[in-house]
């Protein structure tokens, strides 16, 4: 099969494509759709020839697929990570869901929303910025509201930070999970201040909102999530207080360094650059339980979506 019957074959599909997706496909039937490719092998069958494994995705599911027409042509004409239209059939290989692919074209960077191919949250993305909005009101110091106000509610991060995820494979890895991660962790701190009077409830419910705010800036959006510049170089730590910084100018020095101390310590006091020594580590209450409450939503949801791995 040349290029142009490649091309013909994917223009001029015998099936429509899916409008419901990946989680849709039945054995037996036609394969027509839009997928990102997030994984590509080349593999040899027993006897001997060649044959391309893949696996593709859309934003309802992936689907394990192979090729084995024209391996070298049609491999030469995409990698990981680029978006695909392709064509094929559905079937059911040693029990599970497969598809094999006969036709295949890549889709041009830019000409595509990411969201098309990218995993979203399952809850409301309005519903969760609802709940966001609740837990920033509860910040009742009103200099420190008005820090979390600034760097959550003001473009371009505004933005950028309800659509970001959480990690790139880990937990919360799809749009909108980052703003899901920091519901739960907003929501959990007001269960434990109850708990526990004597912490500094503003100061640790303005950390949580804010203590992964750098992921806004750390992701680029295509076929697949990818780690920007700034994410690669800085990390979303030293992001997250280049955007804090200017915002909290205005509160006193003290609270200005609690603030950014349980921040940058949510990962552990050494991120912070304190030694634990025999203690904690951490300088504060807040940064200790600010760190436990978000490694406890981290685990517990990685652990749902992905098992004890």
């Amino acid at each position: 099969m040349h290029d142009r019957d490649i091309d013909e074959a994917v223009a001029n599909p015998a099936a429509a494509p899916t409008p419901e997706g990946i989680a849709a496909l039945q054995p037996g039937r036609p394969l027509a759709g839009r997928f990102a490719v997030v994984r590509k092998d080349r593999q040899q069958a027993k006897n001997g020839s060649p044959y391309l494994s893949l696996e593709l995705r859309d934003r309802t599911g992936s689907i394990p697929a192979r090729i084995f027409r024209d391996v070298d042509l049609i491999g030469s004409r995409f990698e990981r990570g680029d978006a695909v239209e392709v064509r094929g059939k559905v079937e059911r290989f040693r029990g599970n869901l497969s598809a094999e692919v006969t036709a295949l074209r890549r889709i041009e960077p830019g000409s595509f929303d990411p969201a098309e191919f990218l995993p979203s949250a399952y809850r409301s993305v309005d519903e969760l910025n609802g709940f966001l909005e609740h837990l920033i009101r509860e910040v009742y110091d009103e200099p420190l509201r008005g820090v979390v106000e600034r760097v959550l509610c003001t473009e371009p991060v505004a933005s950028e930070f309800r659509r970001a995820p959480c990690t790139r494979a880990g937990h919360h890895a799809y749009l909108g999970g980052l703003l899901e991660h920091t519901v739960a962790v907003g929501t959990l701190v007001g269960e434990v201040c109850q708990l526990h009077p004597k912490l500094d409830s503003d100061l640790l419910m303005a950390a949580a909102l804010l203590h992964d705010v750098g992921k806004a800036r750390e992701f680029t959006y295509g076929a697949e999530f990818g780690i920007s510049e700034e994410g690669s170089m800085l990390g979303h730590l030293a992001i997250g207080a280049s955007l804090i910084e200017p915002a909290a100018a205005t509160l006193e020095p003290p609270r200005r360094l609690a603030l950014l101390h349980c921040v940058l310590s949510h990962h552990g006091p050494e991120a912070a650059g304190r030694a634990r020594g025999a203690g904690s580590g951490f300088a504060s209450a807040e940064a200790l339980a600010l760190a436990r409450i978000n490694a406890l939503d981290a685990s517990v949801k990685g652990a749902l979506e992905h098992g004890f791995r």
